[in-house]
């Protein structure tokens, strides 16, 4: 189970803003563009500013703005024929630049650390490419769980909640970091395997 599960009724929510933003000649890739950039800008703020512990509560504002302009792209593409060769290649170069941006700035944080960071924002790029090879093999572009990219919005998201409000929280962050990313490592292994099985069928049924 993953958080990309809600995504069909998060994407209704947002359908009468992507109609406007299609009227008004918006395209899907000035779209994917500008959510990266934005990352890229808030995480150089908030690491510009980290000794000021409330400017981390601009990542979860802002991990909140770019799940609703990753599926904005998506909707302008799919539903206003805006589907091209160029807007796949930013689609995922740009989601794995804006993951390993936002969340950069907890390695200036004492617990967290440059190596715990570090570890997880490979892995994070390791699990998106486990993913989009999924078509190399036959299969789907492969979403599964259980620590997608909007399952880690929401933990970064709520660590970013909790360190801009000076939460005390101690030692147990070694356990949720280790367990974030073995819980990646998971999403890992789930995505090439079913990504093998799904190519399995499909070969079956031809």
């Amino acid at each position: 189970m993953t958080l990309y599960a809600l995504k069909p009724r998060f994407q209704g929510l947002l359908r009468p803003l992507v109609a406007r933003l299609a009227a008004a000649g918006v395209t899907a890739n000035q779209v994917t563009v500008a959510a990266a950039v934005g990352s890229v800008a808030v995480a150089g703020t908030v690491v510009w500013y980290a000794g000021c512990r409330p400017i981390f509560l601009l990542l979860p504002a802002w991990l909140l703005v770019r799940m609703g302009l990753n599926a904005v792209d998506g909707m302008l593409a799919r539903e206003s024929g805006q589907q091209s060769r160029l807007g796949a290649y930013l689609n995922e170069i740009c989601d794995v630049v804006s993951d390993a941006a936002l969340y950069a700035p907890f390695a200036v944080i004492e617990p967290f650390g440059l190596l715990g960071v570090g570890a997880v924002i490979f892995l994070s790029a390791v699990s998106e490419l486990a993913g989009v090879l999924g078509p190399t093999v036959g299969a789907s572009r492969r979403y599964d769980g259980p620590m997608g990219k909007s399952d880690r919005a929401f933990v970064f998201g709520l660590l970013g909640l909790l360190v801009g409000l000076a939460v005390p929280l101690g030692p147990v962050l070694d356990g949720i970091w280790a367990a974030v990313a073995a819980l990646i490592v998971f999403t890992i292994v789930n995505r090439i395997r079913h990504g093998l099985a799904e190519r399995g069928r499909l070969a079956g049924v031809s």
